[in-house]
């Protein structure tokens, strides 16, 4: 599962302005997630050869390069270019938060958008994506609030009540889906795609607000 809504656009020089320095960012980055350049490479379709060179500035990305790599090091491209976000109001109040329907689900988000770990609530509706498989990186944490879930993981199959909670590994294939016809409400938090594996997920779903 991944955060529905749209995200904002990465903030960035045009295509017309050379662009910083981003080498040391890329390698700090790239260490910091322990990815060897080989896994890294790989994940952006470059050769090792040539991720290299960005690294070491022998070679500038280009802005769409620049999108790749951010999405698989979990960050935004105004970070790599080292320019500071605005500063984000930590406090997230429950009537402002729009709800999205996805496929029978409705979100509604808990917290900021860009950080590391997005936090959801989603009301579960019965009968709706009780089939859908999700495979992505990361990690996933839930919690029911009302009615019961199902909760596919792997090879178990977990029926969780009010008060229960599951943390798990996403790519661990799971299935999520209401045990009842009341359906379901529960509090979700999942960290930031990684790689483009994420576009398995219910990102690439057909979102509308209600």
């Amino acid at each position: 599962m991944s955060t529905p809504g749209a995200t904002a656009p990465a903030v960035g020089p045009s295509p017309d302005e050379p662009l910083p320095d981003v080498a040391p960012r890329l390698r700090e980055l790239r260490r910091g997630r322990r990815l060897t350049l080989e896994t890294a490479a790989a994940r952006a379709g470059l050769s090792p050869a040539h991720l290299s060179r960005l690294e070491t500035g022998n070679r500038q990305p280009s802005l769409p390069l620049l999108l790749a790599l951010a999405r698989i090091y979990g960050t935004t491209v105004s970070d790599l270019l080292g320019e500071m976000p605005p500063e984000r109001d930590p406090i997230v109040r429950g009537g402002r938060a729009e709800p999205v329907e996805a496929d029978g689900w409705v979100y509604r988000q808990a917290g900021n958008p860009g950080r590391a770990m997005q936090p959801l609530r989603v009301t579960v509706e019965y009968g709706a994506q009780g089939n859908l498989v999700r495979v992505h990186p990361g990690e996933e944490w839930l919690y029911v609030l009302t009615g019961r879930l199902r909760l596919a993981l792997g090879d178990g199959v977990h029926v969780l009540e009010p008060g229960d909670s599951a943390h798990f590994d996403s790519l661990v294939p799971h299935r999520i889906a209401a045990v009842e016809p009341a359906g379901a409400e529960l509090l979700f938090v999942h960290t930031l795609l990684q790689s483009p594996a994420g576009e398995l997920c219910l990102d690439g779903a057909g979102l509308h607000h209600r």
